[in-house]
């Protein structure tokens, strides 16, 4: 396959709250060979028939065990040949990974958890950044490729969100948090929006329900497209569809040569 892809990253906040409001049916305007989706909150039986009429040839589902929480979905034209849960880093089996093979190229659709809560809860999301980054370099060291998508509940730098002062001790902008995208990065991954892109500022992905805060563009950018450095020939682009309403995120995205 040198095929050249569209993989799309999408946080829903509610599959079904999205299908109400129709708001997937752009997904049938293009091209787009595989879409991840995260923060599903449905049980596979529960997701409407109604999201689109564009027809995958797999769909992965990965729901949380908690009803109406978590979860993710992966839609894909391609065919892989092998998938995975990832329950030795899903500890709490709230649906947050799917791992899908795709002959040496590993994809994995991430909801990574949310630190807001409380410090046990972030203790937990640092150790499942910790997990899933030793996992991720296992595949390599077997000879695998990556390519590493979905909400990362984190904001690496100041530019990847509008009020980086005010937000220094809030979690999603933490140091130790900030800091695990910075070892990602120096395990040899590329964050694909900056290396298309450089600096470019006020691009963000996810904006507050509160104060009119995408109007404003008073956003963060913590969803994310990792791939490792040797595929970086490979891409051919990365963007964020920040006119695409329906969720308090916005999908983002990759053009990838397989």
């Amino acid at each position: 396959m040198s095929n050249s892809i569209e993989i799309i990253s999408w946080n829903v906040n509610g599959i079904r709250a999205v299908a109400n409001k129709e708001a997937l049916q752009w997904i049938d305007e293009r091209d787009t060979d595989i879409l991840c989706l995260q923060e599903i909150k449905a049980l596979p039986n529960q997701i409407p028939p109604t999201l689109f009429e564009k027809k995958f040839q797999e769909i992965h589902i990965n729901s949380a065990e908690k009803k109406g929480y978590s979860g993710t979905a992966t839609f894909s034209t391609l065919e892989s040949d092998f998938i995975s849960t990832c329950n030795d880093i899903d500890t709490l089996h709230e649906g947050r990974i799917i791992e899908t093979h795709y002959d040496d190229i590993v994809l994995f659709n991430v909801y990574f958890p949310n630190g807001q809560r409380d410090d046990e809860r972030l203790a937990y999301k640092m150790e499942f950044y910790d997990h899933f980054l030793a996992h991720c370099e296992s595949l390599r060291e077997d000879g695998k490729s990556i390519i590493i998508c979905g909400d990362v509940n984190t904001a690496h730098r100041e530019i990847d969100l509008k009020n980086p002062k005010a937000n220094a001790k809030t979690s999603g902008f933490l140091p130790q948090e900030r800091a695990w995208i910075d070892k990602l990065l120096e395990h040899g991954y590329i964050d694909t929006f900056r290396y298309v892109h450089g600096d470019i500022v006020d691009k963000y992905s996810w904006w507050s329900y509160r104060h009119q805060a995408r109007i404003k563009n008073v956003g963060w950018r913590i969803d994310y497209f990792f791939i490792s450095e040797e595929l970086a020939e490979n891409l051919e682009d990365a963007f964020i569809l920040d006119a695409i309403e329906g969720s308090d995120h916005c999908p983002v995205g990759i053009t990838i040569r397989f």
